[in-house]
């Protein structure tokens, strides 16, 4: 008996048989470019204040951690700005965890969940995880959407909640908060929550406006943060929201007790404490960035503007192969299962050149 057999023999909720969990390839290979991670790691400056931070708290782990996570909400009101306040704050163990924990407060059963594929993959599953029915909305034929596309779509479906990814996983791209406003309004008579889940945020180009501008005066509006990139904490799961006061009221009704441990927490302080360091190398990820979409135009592919640490590129006859190809040579990189296209993460000038240098081959320059 197989292990698909060995779960169907359990009394497993119906809408969730025939799923498969979320799962990017997990294999032991030098250079490590498909889950977006921030490959330069933590300075050794926070590594020293991040370990201080949680040897502070050690003495008091036989006690319950703060639950309102009090210190960590003025730490990321005062690195988000925007005259933010703590009580503007919510986070969570990584930002999927904040995304689920609204869908239990304002989505469930009877109520539904657009989403603006391709985008992020976790948003279906999460919409089917509490029960959310998830609606898929459309793109324009080169990924892109409007203001206009999506205020109608909003507007004809009346979803609960609605997803925009900015920058778009997969594709790296940003939305105007041209979209953001259009779509909060659309979705005035149906009260949709709106959220814009910003967790490249931090790689966009300069000029790039973030959804964070439009809270004021927007009480279902929600932007979703995370510190697993730029903040190169993927391993501590630490994600947040910036959004009205009255948004944590209500993921409170939802949330576990005692949700964020106490090393959790201490370690995401120290780390905001010490952001200029380990946000240095935001810059030269953005650098490494725009020589691979660079690169790939120059061998003839076709990469799509990216205000992110990955890029999207298409162009490719046999992109299997070339996936195949590339994790041959020690070089992991992410098939996102759109025809023609992969997904690679900018990592350091070294990791860069092993790609550009083995693409380059594999195709034939």
């Amino acid at each position: 008996m197989n292990q698909i057999e060995r779960l169907e023999r359990l009394p497993l909720r119906d809408d969730l048989r025939g799923q498969h969990p979320y799962g990017a390839p997990q294999l032991d290979v030098p250079i490590l470019l498909n889950v977006n991670e921030n490959t330069y790691g933590v300075p050794q400056d926070a590594r020293d204040a991040i370990l201080k931070a949680v040897d502070d708290v050690l003495a008091g782990l036989n006690r319950y951690p703060d639950r309102e996570f009090t210190e960590l909400r003025r730490a990321l009101a005062a690195y988000l700005g925007h005259g933010l306040a703590a009580e503007n704050i919510w986070a969570a163990n990584g930002s999927n965890e904040v995304l689920q924990q609204i869908l239990q407060a304002f989505g469930g059963p009877g109520r539904r969940v657009l989403g603006f594929p391709p985008t992020y993959s976790m948003y279906p599953l999460l919409a089917s995880g509490t029960g959310t029915e998830y609606v898929s909305g459309a793109r324009a034929a080169d990924f892109s959407l409007t203001a206009e596309s999506a205020a109608k779509q909003v507007r004809e479906l009346a979803p609960n909640i609605v997803f925009l990814c900015s920058p778009n996983n997969p594709t790296g791209t940003a939305l105007g908060n041209d979209v953001v406003e259009a779509v909060y309004e659309a979705g005035s008579a149906s009260r949709t929550v709106v959220i814009v889940d910003e967790a490249y945020a931090e790689f966009a180009h300069d000029g790039t406006a973030s959804a964070i501008a439009l809270l004021p005066g927007r009480e279902r509006l929600i932007v979703s943060r995370t510190m697993s990139k730029a903040f190169a904490l993927a391993g501590a799961r630490l994600g947040y929201l910036a959004a009205a006061p009255e948004i944590s009221d209500a993921l409170r009704l939802v949330r576990l007790p005692y949700h964020l441990s106490a090393i959790t927490q201490a370690t995401a302080v120290a780390a905001l404490r010490n952001s200029d360091s380990l946000l240095a190398n935001v810059e030269q990820i953005k650098i490494q960035r725009d020589r691979i979409v660079a690169g790939l135009a120059g061998m003839g592919l076709q990469p799509a503007p990216s205000d992110s640490n990955f890029v999207f590129f298409g162009g490719l006859e046999d992109p299997q192969s070339i996936w195949a190809g590339l994790l041959a040579s020690g070089v992991l990189i992410r098939d996102v299962g759109i025809a023609g296209h992969l997904r690679v993460t900018a990592g350091t000038e070294a990791e860069t050149t092993a790609f550009l240098t083995q693409l380059a081959v594999l195709l034939g320059h």
